[in-house]
């Protein structure tokens, strides 16, 4: 039986920025969320993050407040991936730890009832591959990779795998484009993506430019700003992206190609050791506190 191309139930693993993010762009299309993290704690956190956010949107004017309380009516929290059960589509959207993401996708699979149902990562650089290989549906499993902040950036990158079928994808592109409105490209499975690919190089690159003491933090991203109209310079982005994240796309672009432009500057890798991630952690190559 042909399966329905529109998504109703959606769940969402991991409830940290990118996953709230998603849960509240789901939500506010109508879609009914359910959104699973590891403890009760962390479940709270990712609902407080997601209603802020929701009142900002209706405070600035961007949806009414009638809206926001919908959206907020349409999600429920939990803490257990067997509550996954009914789901048509369930978006991972953990830390980017490849051990950890495998082991949540075989998890999922084993507590879909449905056989059609979607299996996606929002992983920013690890082969989708390598999450189809964990589960019993490799043809369902596919890569929708959202970009901070969700409900902001229109931007979704569809990864297919080499056993990703046509039906996958074509449901996973309705719900991406038809339903959450957002604007689609479409990836081959490989490390980084297509802007990752392109974008964490140039980050690396001011990186090092910073550490050799070329020029000053401020001075790299006002060019960047200002020379190239960039939204923000590479730091900043950097800060906003997470260092850890950053990171993590940098040694799964480098194991995969073995190229110097992909290899982590140590900088980067004292400030990771060092947890200065950024704007999460209040303070990166800037302070935020």
């Amino acid at each position: 039986m042909e399966a329905t191309q529109t998504v109703e139930r959606v769940g969402v693993l991991g409830a940290g920025l990118m996953g709230s993010g998603i849960a509240e762009v789901s939500a506010r299309a109508g879609i009914d969320v359910l959104v699973i993290e590891a403890n009760e704690s962390a479940a709270k956190a990712g609902q407080a993050r997601i209603e802020k956010s929701l009142e900002r949107a209706a405070k600035g004017g961007k949806i009414s407040e009638s809206a926001a309380a919908l959206a907020i009516e349409r999600l429920a929290f939990g803490t257990d991936v067997e509550q996954f059960a009914d789901r048509q589509l369930v978006i991972e959207a953990i830390v980017e730890d490849e051990a950890a993401k495998t082991a949540a996708f075989k998890a999922i699979d084993a507590v879909l009832s449905d056989d059609d149902a979607i299996l996606a990562s929002n992983t920013s650089s690890i082969p989708i591959m390598k999450l189809a290989m964990a589960t019993q549906r490799p043809e369902n499993v596919i890569g929708i990779h959202f970009f901070n902040p969700v409900p902001v950036l229109h931007l979704v990158e569809l990864v297919t795998s080499l056993y990703t079928s046509d039906d996958s994808i074509s449901r996973a592109e309705t719900f991406a484009h038809d339903q959450l409105g957002k604007r689609t490209v479409r990836s081959k499975d490989r490390a980084g993506f297509i802007v990752n690919a392109l974008l964490i190089p140039y980050i690396l690159s001011a990186v090092r430019m910073f550490e050799s003491g070329f020029a000053s933090k401020e001075d790299i991203d006002q060019g960047m700003v200002t020379g190239c109209a960039h939204p923000m310079g590479p730091l900043a982005l950097a800060d906003l992206i997470g260092l850890d994240t950053t990171m993590a796309v940098a040694d799964s672009l480098y194991d995969e190609f073995r190229e110097q432009l992909y290899a982590p500057p140590p900088l980067l890798a004292r400030m990771v050791e060092a947890g200065l991630l950024g704007r999460k952690s209040g303070r990166g190559f800037y302070d935020y506190s």
